[in-house]
């Protein structure tokens, strides 16, 4: 027989935010922001769900909790009308889009029943009534008294840090023109974003909703549910022989089970003294029947425990029903789905029960507002300690609203989320630097997360300054057409730190960085110089400088400069009576005469291309070929100090990176190294951040500079797979500084990647206050120019030369060939 919904809705209509039912029910509702997945430590976990115990205490008897968990079935759609996006952050929007996920959604709702309404039963159940007719009307100090207590469960929960809740509106619970409100959601079993059309509800075989079939399975009976409960299980997927990695107890109900479905958790706080009363009546009954049936005996005992915990551990006894609802577009995908909801129940340890005879009052009563009139046949006693266990505890992760940051992918899905390492910790106050330490064994995808990073950063404006050995950048620095520094034969390495770009100015730290360079090239590292010294060198770079203004034509370099000394900076020492034991000029001239033309190294400092280092933004100095050169090296070393110093303090107000790769080779100079002490001490004061890359662990330990120095002043601390050093790990956990939980996080990277996809994963650490596991996923033009393979890079220059050196356009072109042979 059909009805109208209008005529057997349960919702009178919503007043002051609150949903009212006909039979006199008050229902305030909360959206709710749950702990990202793969994020609580093990006593995070159990002090989550001692501050639920907490919260539900403070509410009155009569009241119903009512959880509702929305997970669907999505797919991600970036933006592609964005006109200024790069060419490979296109490439990433096409790689993602349609990238299935489970949007999460979660609401509490908080139901408050008359004091003398009718107990809810299947055969009372609203849905099947002719008519409906309220026991008493609202008063509004008993909705104020409710609302009070609605405001302490709250405040309860947000204390805690772990959760965000925010009191939904009449506009949330009603549709509107351009919106689906919450009840017409969950009669169409919708999501919030579709448009707005009318189904048709049905019950005679099975729940369906339009051209939608569901399915309920329930957890409502005692003897089907686990032996043991509690606020976490092990996730056997990411755990170690050493350690254990947690997840909620519920997690397989909720983002571990990959299907369209409402995971629905009751809990009924009824008069707790009359609930212990018809218990002992029922101890009594069974006592007396127990002489009969070996069965009574036993449930005389369960009861009588129960009564004894609940009086000597002040336990609140709470009525408590859970339920999942399925639904799909097609009959054929039911029984798959009922085998998904049976292995994460069996997870669980507990035994399924699919809902067929009393389904329809089950998920009528799930109707926001509705949880009252729910049939309470279906549930069981317990305490509110045990009735926590199955809360849902967790979500999805999250992109950050920050304007900055990377993206990286979901740990489950690969669904992409825009991830801030910089500003937003700062923000917060995790993290007082911006500072990062990168760990990476060989072939874990170091260098694809650090290409990645580093061209995030560029492309939102930073200035970035790399120090690299294996040419691990090259591919990025052609595509953003940056400056590239490396010593060969046929093209050696070439500088000019004489010439004075746009934007730069001859300043005090210009001549030092000057002076020091020389001084560097003229004498040795255990050779004092005099203060006469210094200031006849003061002298002759001020006087060169004061030479360069009058005479235009001349070209700043080294040559010119060693020019001048000779010609006519000679002549100012000898009227000015300098004595050759305060500065001795012939000597200086003679031991720099290899960097004037002719000379061995006269390339070094005279170059003529790539000269304003101050304002271009992408620079990279690749030491592999001189790092164990004598004269190249130091020169090389004190080029790179002087010009990320001079970013560092004259480009104010735009953000700094400096990045040495495999840098304890460079830090074996002491010099470099005090430089590095020195960066990663001040260097936040300019809007900067200094990150270092190792590969070994032995690194970290040999080096005094990276045991100490880098590692204390880097709150973001990123490492990928360790599994190679797990069972020496308590060594890395000390000298980082990483927790039990980071721990487990860390051994857990790459445990059960997706083999369907190509990807490594990343920990990143945050002040040791939050920390999470990322994939590393990106699309094929990405990886064409992040790959470090020879031949792949030797294929894709081959490609370009095609286009006459176009990269873009061999990147595409390789790509297509790439895709079209799979």
């Amino acid at each position: 027989m059909e009805k109208w919904i209008d005529d057997i809705m349960p919702i009178m209509g919503i007043e002051h935010d609150c949903i009212l039912s006909k039979q006199g029910d008050m229902t305030i509702g909360f959206r709710v922001e749950l702990p990202e997945i793969f994020t609580l430590s093990n006593n995070e976990y159990e002090a989550f769900h001692q501050i639920w115990i907490k919260a539900i205490k403070v509410l009155p008897k009569f009241t119903v909790l009512y959880k509702q968990d929305w997970f669907l079935d999505t797919k991600y759609k970036p933006d592609f009308t964005a006109d200024d996006i790069s060419f490979l952050s296109r490439s990433s929007d096409r790689f993602f889009n349609e990238r299935p996920f489970l949007d999460h959604s979660c609401y509490i709702f908080l139901t408050k029943k008359p004091k003398d309404r009718k107990v809810g039963n299947s055969m009372f159940s609203n849905l099947i009534r002719k008519t409906i007719v309220p026991d008493e009307n609202l008063n509004i100090n008993h909705l104020q008294d409710f609302v009070d207590s609605c405001g302490q469960f709250k405040h309860i929960l947000e204390e805690s840090g772990f959760v965000k809740l925010r009191r939904l509106t009449e506009s949330d619970f009603r549709s509107g023109k351009r919106n689906v409100g919450l009840i017409e959601r969950y009669c169409n079993l919708t999501s919030d974003r579709e448009s707005i059309f009318i189904k048709d509800i049905g019950f005679s075989d099975g729940i369906r909703v339009g051209g939608q079939t569901a399915q309920l399975f329930t957890l409502a009976d005692a003897a089907d549910l686990p032996s043991l409960c509690g606020s976490r299980i092990n996730y056997d997927k990411y755990s170690t022989d050493r350690t254990k990695f947690s997840i909620g107890f519920a997690s397989t109900l909720g983002q571990l089970l990959p299907c369209n479905h409402v995971y629905s958790q009751y809990i009924f706080i009824e008069d707790s003294a009359k609930t212990l009363q018809k218990l002992e009546s029922k101890r009594l009954r069974l006592q007396s029947l127990s002489a009969y049936s070996r069965e009574n005996s036993i449930a005389r005992d369960a009861t009588n425990d129960f009564l004894n915990e609940a009086i000597s551990q002040q336990r609140l006894p709470v009525k408590a029903h859970f339920n999942v609802l399925v639904w799909s577009d097609e009959k054929e995908e039911l029984k798959e789905l009922k085998n998904k909801v049976s292995s994460a129940l069996a997870q669980m340890d507990a035994v399924v029960k699919q809902e067929t005879v009393g389904a329809p009052q089950i998920y009528w009563a799930g109707i926001p507002g509705n949880a009252a009139d729910f049939p309470m046949n279906d549930t069981f006693d317990t305490f509110a300690e045990q009735a926590t266990c199955f809360l849902n505890l967790e979500t999805g992760y999250r992109s950050s609203i920050s304007p900055m940051g990377i993206r990286l992918g979901d740990r489950l899905t690969g669904k992409p989320v825009h991830v801030d390492i910089s500003d937003e910790p700062m923000k917060m106050g995790i993290c007082t630097n911006r500072n990062k330490f990168i760990l990476g064994p060989s072939g874990s995808g170091k260098s694809f997360f650090t290409n990645h990073m580093v061209r995030s950063y560029y492309e939102q404006g930073t200035h970035i300054v790399l120090v690299d050995v294996g040419h691990s950048y090259k591919g990025l620095c052609d595509m953003v057409k940056g400056y590239y520094f490396t010593y060969s034969e046929e093209n050696p390495i070439r500088f000019n730190p004489f010439y004075i770009g746009e934007g730069d100015s001859l300043d005090t730290e210009k001549k030092e960085s000057i002076k020091t360079l020389l001084l560097a090239l003229w004498k040795k590292d255990d050779e004092e110089f005099k203060r006469s010294e210094y200031v006849a060198m003061s002298n002759a770079i001020g006087g060169y400088y004061a030479y360069l203004e009058s005479n235009t034509d001349v070209f700043p370099c080294f040559n010119t400069f060693y020019d001048f000394l000779r010609e006519h900076y000679v002549g100012v020492l000898t009227d000015d009576k300098v004595k050759e034991k305060d500065f001795d000029v012939n000597n200086f001239l003679y031991v720099l005469r290899p960097y004037y033309k002719g000379g061995e190294f006269d390339y070094l400092l005279n170059a003529t291309e790539n000269l304003n280092l101050l304002q271009e933004r992408f620079i990279v100095f690749e030491l592999d070929n001189i790092k164990d050169h004598p004269i190249l090296f130091p020169t090389v070393t004190i080029i790179i100090m002087e010009v990320f110093i001079n970013k560092m303090r004259k480009m104010k107000g735009i953000r700094k990176m400096i990045l040495i790769e495999e840098a304890w080779k460079a830090l074996m100079k002491e010099g470099f190294a005090e430089y590095i002490k020195y960066l990663f001490k001040t260097v936040r004061k300019f809007f900067g951040e200094a990150i270092v890359v190792t590969q070994e662990v032995e690194d970290i330990i040999s080096s005094p500079v990276v045991k100490q120095a880098i590692i204390n002043n880097s709150d973001c601390k990123i490492l990928l797979d360790q599994s190679k050093y797990q069972n020496k790990f308590d060594q890395i956990q000390e000298l980082l500084g990483l927790t039990e939980k980071e721990k487990a996080q860390v051994l857990s990277v790459n445990k059960a990647n997706d083999p369907l996809k190509k990807y490594k994963e990343v920990f990143i650490s945050l002040g040791g206050v939050l920390s999470k596991v990322y994939r590393t996923e990106v699309s094929l033009e990405e990886y064409l120019v992040y790959t470090t393979e020879q031949t792949e890079k030797v294929k894709l220059m081959q490609y370009a030369d095609k286009f006459g050196g176009d990269l873009v356009k061999g990147i595409k072109a390789m790509a297509d060939d790439l895709r079209s042979e799979i």
